[in-house]
């Protein structure tokens, strides 16, 4: 499990200091996540070494949003001044990133289906 997480963490700090040092307009767990996929994508047997970690992670994931409840509950205040704003801004970002989502499949499919026909 160690050098399982080893990898992960590596690919992570990877990617944290790659977007620092260039600047780059990505975050960087997107750069480590792309890091990884080419890790797997260079060497297929690595997906068997990360599977029983990655399951574990998977299974406990329930935990992963306690930081964030918690960084909630401590910002009441802030909640509790600007929550009309708030709310307006989280309704239009996932408008957003849904229309990017529905953008992003129909143009997929039409590369898909010019390239099939």
């Amino acid at each position: 499990m160690l050098p399982t997480l080893g990898l992960l963490l590596s690919c992570q700090l990877i990617g944290e200091v790659a977007v620092r040092a260039l600047g780059l307009p990505v975050p960087g767990p997107v750069l480590a996540f792309s890091l990884l996929i080419l890790l797997l994508w260079v060497w297929p047997a690595l997906a068997d070494k990360l599977r029983p970690t990655v399951g574990v992670i998977l299974a406990n994931l329930s935990l992963m949003f306690v930081p964030a409840g918690v960084g909630v509950i401590g910002n009441l205040d802030v909640l509790s001044e600007d929550w009309l704003v708030l709310l307006f801004i989280l309704v239009v970002s996932t408008l957003l990133a849904m229309l990017a989502a529905v953008f992003t499949f129909i143009g997929v499919g039409r590369l898909t289906r010019n390239r099939i026909t």
